[in-house]
């Protein structure tokens, strides 16, 4: 059983990699339909490759933090 708990373990992982994988690039363009409209709102009409890299800023700097855990912040230990 242990090699079929492994390669189970080792499937779930990619599948769980595809799927975060799918979040982060549907995560980019919100984020680029946030900046453009954002962008209109102040009254500026930036290019297309300045929205693409603060979205991509935007979308990594989240992802990032969504990821760290928060309690190593609060000083509590487990």
């Amino acid at each position: 059983m242990g090699v079929l708990d492994s390669f189970g373990a080792l499937v779930s992982s990619i599948i769980a990699s595809i799927v975060l994988l799918v979040f982060a690039i549907v995560s980019y363009f919100i984020t680029v339909f946030i900046v453009q409209v954002g962008a209109g709102l102040a009254g500026y009409s930036p290019s297309g490759d300045f929205v693409a890299l603060s979205a991509a800023v935007l979308a990594t700097g989240a992802i990032v933090a969504g990821s760290t855990p928060m309690s190593s912040l609060s000083g509590i230990t487990e």
